[in-house]
């Protein structure tokens, strides 16, 4: 079986990243110059508005929409608290990584406020009038990029995530990934920690730090905690609302997050990228710098990784399955509601083997789904029906082996006698299609089409593919009025430079019969 692989298309507008898993892409990342996501970035913020019966409230950090802070992401008076944070619980700051546990820190003064909706850990409650005030200048970090409507989520628990070790500089925590199951390696893990963190503040301890150096640990910290100085100091000086500190872009936080020890290599297509991933891995270790390469072949990347087919596949409603049964995905404002269906596939024995056989495959590949298109919120698994209860249950444990494969926390109910599973999964970002696609004109919003900036980057990656292949000087492009403005405006740029790196000529005709997403490219003989 193939190994894992993290695959990284890097150009002037957008980053692209893969992770492979099994032969299939099963998380894909996408980061876009002009409208990067903000999610570890720190703000010098203003309370705009306190709503008591909401235990919440709105907080200017100078983006167009205002923030909201719930009140359980307050820091409550008397100093650090040793309840971890509903948020953090969920590792959303180093949100590729898996839920932690073992704390270990005195129990806080005052204890924790009430958490955002959905927490259900016992807290003692705190009036939001009495933590803030509206005009009230405060430090915070995006824990959530708005989604839709709803405007960025924010908390006071800072979190600073490095390669082995999460920072926490307000929180007494100390907490060990759960993927470390080896005892005597957590206690050396807890005791390094234990000794060297500064009083008052919490380490989370990621799976990576397994069998790592204990210099390795400390430089890690070391390392934060100026980071953390710094950002105390800029913040000290800077007005609100303002950026305090940025995250780490796509590329660098996917190297720092998604590699581990069954990674097999990462292939880069961009020669500055892969020099600066050589570097940043290098930091922390020769071997993982090793496994970096420069991709060459005139083939574009996602092409020669089947990875363009994939992400095609993953914006339709109906996936197929190997064995000809197939899945149809259907997302509400409410839920996504996931249907498996049989097929062409009719089986070898009995019916009732049939179902379980398609509804097992099915499994694998609706958790491969949920992961590739990020979808999060409430889902709805509705499974052929099962007559037999020993049916039901291997099913629901083999879809829960398969959900311990996401690092995004999720919960599954058992399957009922009418083969519906109701599961939940965190939703931190917009999914895949709200990414990549915009509500589409032609039916009043009932389904979607690419974006306007999406077909441009597919034009431009096109111009690229054909230029190398066809010897042409002069090339007639034809597309809709909308992504010709945005070639000839927004992605100007873009297209001179290929352009000027293949020496051709490319005229621009706006064809306002096309689809938005149709576009013609022909050479001029």
């Amino acid at each position: 079986m193939v190994g894992k692989q993290l695959i990284i298309n890097a150009s002037a507008f957008e980053t692209r990243v893969a992770l492979i898993e099994g032969g299939h892409v099963a998380e894909y990342y996408i980061e876009r110059q002009k409208d990067r996501g903000i999610v570890g970035s720190i703000f010098k913020g203003k309370i705009l508005r306190v709503l008591p019966g909401m235990q919440s409230a709105f907080v200017d950090i100078g983006l167009d929409r205002s923030a909201f802070l719930y009140g359980g992401d307050i820091q409550p008076p008397g100093g650090p608290t040793s309840e971890l944070p509903e948020f953090l619980d969920e590792d959303e700051k180093a949100p590729l990584e898996t839920p932690v546990e073992d704390p270990t820190g005195p129990t806080a003064v005052e204890g924790p406020i009430p958490a955002a909706p959905g927490s259900h850990r016992p807290q003692r409650f705190f009036r939001i009038a009495d933590l803030v005030k509206e005009g009230q200048e405060v430090l915070v970090q995006v824990a959530k990029d708005s989604i839709g409507t709803k405007g960025a989520r924010i908390t006071t628990y800072l979190s600073f995530p490095g390669r082995y070790v999460v920072l926490m500089p307000n929180i007494n925590h100390i907490g060990i990934s759960r993927r470390i199951v080896n005892e005597e390696e957590r206690n050396r893990l807890k005791t390094i920690v234990q000794r060297v963190r500064p009083d008052g503040m919490g380490v989370i301890v990621r799976t990576a730090s397994e069998g790592v150096p204990e210099e390795k640990l400390i430089a890690d910290i070391d390392f934060l905690l100026k980071l953390w100085e710094n950002v105390k100091a800029k913040a000290t000086k800077a007005k609100a609302p303002s950026l305090v500190h940025e995250d780490l872009n796509l590329v660098f936080r996917a190297t720092r997050d998604l590699i581990s020890r069954d990674l097999e290599r990462i292939v880069i297509d961009n020669k500055d990228v892969y020099e600066d991933v050589v570097r940043f891995l290098n930091r922390f270790s020769v071997k993982l710098g090793a496994q970096v390469q420069l991709y060459h072949s005139d083939t574009a990347i996602f092409d020669a990784y089947g990875i363009e087919l994939e992400i095609a596949r993953a914006l339709g409603s109906k996936v197929w399955l190997k064995s000809g049964g197939y899945l149809v995905i259907e997302r509400t404002e409410a839920l996504t509601a996931i249907d498996v269906n049989t097929g062409r596939f009719v089986g070898g024995k009995s019916l009732g083997d049939t179902i379980v056989k398609t509804n097992l495959e099915a499994v694998k590949e609706i958790v491969l789904q949920l992961r590739l298109r990020n979808i999060g919120g409430i889902i709805i698994l509705d499974f052929i029906d099962m007559d037999r209860p020993d049916d039901r249950d291997r099913v629901f444990n083999a879809l829960l082996e398969e959900l311990k494969k996401d690092k995004a926390k999720n919960s599954a109910l058992r399957i009922s006698e009418m083969g519906l599973v109701q599961m939940t999964r965190k939703r931190t970002e917009e999914s895949l299609s709200q990414k990549l696609c915009t509500p589409c004109p032609y039916c009043e919003g009932k389904g979607e089409v690419k974006s306007p900036a999406s077909v441009s980057y597919d034009i431009i990656r096109e111009l690229v593919r054909e230029f190398s292949k066809i010897t042409a000087e002069t090339f007639v492009l034809k597309a809709h009025p909308q992504v010709i403005d945005r070639l000839c405006e927004e992605d100007a740029e873009f297209v001179q430079d290929i352009r000027n790196r293949f020496a051709k000529k490319v005229i621009l005709k706006t064809a306002p019969e096309f689809h938005l997403e149709h576009y013609e490219i022909s050479p001029v003989k």
